[in-house]
């Protein structure tokens, strides 16, 4: 499971707020994390900030995770919010001891997704803590994101995270993405 990683090279494809907005809004993307002003989040695959950017005024602290040290380098160029906090790190191997309150992965799920990954989400969010998961679907065209043989559908990314103890919230499948939220049982 999991596929190759965005390329750090066209980072500058990742502040397109046109095209990003167009299959994920800001406001949906917060309606889903469901914040309170203290909370702890982690953008898992935060690439370049551009999501991160919209989570953090609405968070206490928000760690931006993503494997690619180059993606930092350009989240830090580009300018980073006083309460975020760059992790570089494998989704299956996150270095928090604490619960978060909230894990959040745009566009990134079909990246990392493994058992390990998602047990390891698991392990880090607080018992009342929420996942999001918004991503590329595999019922799509392919003619934004990923090769459609690169991405998960709605059903299967929902079995794994049964699989490991989360209960389904919310599912919503368009065109081209899936969104789901899920809590722990």
């Amino acid at each position: 499971m999991g596929y190759h990683t965005f390329d750090a090279e066209r980072a500058d494809k990742l502040e397109d707020a046109g095209q990003r907005y167009r299959f994920v809004s800001a406001e949906e993307l917060l309606w889903a994390l469901s914040l309170s002003p203290n909370d702890t989040v982690a953008d898992l695959g935060s690439g370049t900030g551009f999501f991160t950017d919209d989570v953090a005024p609405h968070a206490g602290e928000v760690f931006a995770v993503d494997v690619q040290e180059e993606m930092h380098e350009y989240y830090r160029e580009k300018g980073v919010p006083e309460n975020v906090d760059l992790v570089t790190s494998d989704v299956s191997d996150l270095p928090f001891d604490d619960a978060l309150d909230a894990v959040f992965s745009t566009m990134t799920y079909h990246e990392f997704a493994s058992d390990e990954a998602i047990a390891e989400i698991r392990r880090v969010l607080a018992p009342d803590g929420r996942l999001v998961i918004i991503d590329w679907a595999a019922t799509g065209s392919g003619e934004d994101g990923p090769p459609v043989d690169e991405r998960y559908s709605a059903d299967e990314a929902t079995a794994a995270l049964r699989d490991a103890g989360f209960t389904i919230e919310h599912e919503a499948v368009r065109p081209e993405t899936f969104l789901l939220i899920a809590t722990l049982e």
